[in-house]
């Protein structure tokens, strides 16, 4: 069982070069099985979903190879097996994914429910209400969704509420379903422009992704493309509040600043230096006092929840009185006390979090509820005085890349070890 150790109360300087997006990564992978043909996937993060992704595909009959840690050659020319239960699926949100990749390419699929982290209920009602919007059947068979169809059709739907996973999971069946299909209210997250960009290169006939409308004219086959996946803006964000709460100084390179604009807004606000490049943001915290603001989090280009956990540890040690409102899952909480170990003071009212800045925090035995509050833990721990060790690192590498080794480069003392379970 492994487990981060880390000395804090030490600044970060240098520079970081931020990986490929996970939340891109994870959906760009299914979508892959629906050419029919030779895929290239390059700079993927090295990270346990794709690496659970990888396996799952060849599973499937798919014949996947590494040409390098980043790169993944995908030949889904033999891919027959429709029916997903493996460990591996079970294992990550993002499998949900598979379902809309078969179901556009072989009009049926059976796929076991997801797992990944647990903060609070993440119903697929949606991703089933477009499902059947387009002409399928479907059922739940225990912990099974099972979806089929004679024939996809488009159709016009309307996302009751803004869902990332939704908005993906109905354009990969709708991109090969007969006519044209209109979704409202989509989401317009980056990596939904990512997919879409990847169907395109195959062949797909998608228009105004990253707007609220999406327009998709099905066509009959896919082909193989070459593709490279965007920066990860949460990857990217958690080292910029890494680099504010040590009061550092931090080059975060092979980013799209314009994808980081609700939290360098955020970050000013709040006293931080930012300095924007055209692949670029150096962070500049050196010599600052920080103050305390509120934060909303909302679908994009508002302040994205997978930042909140981070976010909220910087602003625990800000001068004066923080609040923080979760609007997009309703658990996601579950990590405060864990920060409230390390000394913050933080009180939680629904969905509001209150926050008292205190002047340190002190190093304890911390677990990683979920992925992004293990970001956090590292976070809180890096500015930490004395040791700080994080269990339940599982969570933290299904979405950071080398974790230790990319803050160890930037001067932090942090390392991982292995430590039997208790029997």
């Amino acid at each position: 069982m492994d487990r981060l150790v880390i000395k804090g109360n030490r600044k970060l300087s240098g520079e970081v070069v931020i990986s490929g997006a996970k939340n891109a990564a994870v959906a760009v992978i299914p979508a892959a099985i629906m050419a029919q043909d030779v895929c290239v996937i390059d700079n993927l993060p090295y990270i346990e979903d794709v690496k659970c992704l990888y396996t799952t595909l060849n599973k499937m009959g798919a014949e996947s190879v590494y040409e390098d840690k980043h790169t993944l050659k995908i030949d889904s020319s033999n891919v027959s097996e429709t029916k997903v239960t493996f460990d591996e699926v079970r294992k990550m949100r993002a499998s949900y994914y598979l379902l809309g990749a078969l179901l556009g390419r072989f009009k049926k699929a059976q796929v076991a429910m997801p797992g990944g982290c647990n903060f609070g209920t993440r119903p697929i009602d949606l991703h089933l209400k477009g499902f059947r919007a387009l002409g399928a059947n479907v059922e739940i068979c225990g912990d099974v969704v099972c979806v089929s169809a004679e024939k996809l059709h488009g159709a016009g739907i309307y996302m009751d509420t803004v869902s990332v996973g939704a908005t993906i999971n109905i354009m990969l069946a709708a991109t090969m379903a007969e006519g044209v299909t209109t979704i409202e209210n989509a989401a317009k997250e980056p990596h939904i422009v990512d997919v879409a960009n990847f169907l395109n290169m195959m062949g797909a006939k998608i228009k105004g992704a990253g707007t609220d409308v999406i327009k998709i004219i099905g066509v009959d086959r896919l082909h193989g493309a070459e593709y490279t996946i965007i920066p990860d803006q949460i990857e990217a964000g958690t080292y910029m509040i890494a680099a504010a709460i040590t009061g550092g100084k931090v080059k975060v390179s092979n980013i799209i600043p314009k994808h980081m604009d609700s939290l360098s807004a955020k970050l000013m606000e709040i006293g931080v230096g930012i300095e924007e490049g055209d692949d670029y943001i150096i962070v500049d915290a050196e010599n600052k006092n920080f103050c305390a603001t509120s934060i909303r989090t909302m679908a994009y280009p508002g302040f994205p929840t997978d930042l909140q956990p981070q976010m909220t540890t910087l602003l625990s040690v800000c001068d004066g009185t923080s609040m923080v409102t979760e609007n997009v899952w309703e658990k996601r909480y579950q990590y405060i006390d864990e920060l409230k170990r390390l000394g913050a003071k933080i009180t939680v009212e629904g969905r509001v979090a209150i926050i008292e800045g205190v002047k340190e925090l002190s190093g304890a035995s911390v677990e990683a509820t979920d992925l992004r509050a293990g970001a956090a833990m590292i976070i809180a721990a890096l500015k930490a005085r004395g040791e700080t060790v994080i269990g339940e690192v599982k969570y933290i590498d299904r979405g950071y890349e080398e974790v230790e080794k990319k803050f160890s480069s930037l001067g932090a003392d942090i390392k991982r070890i292995n430590v039997e379970p208790e029997v």
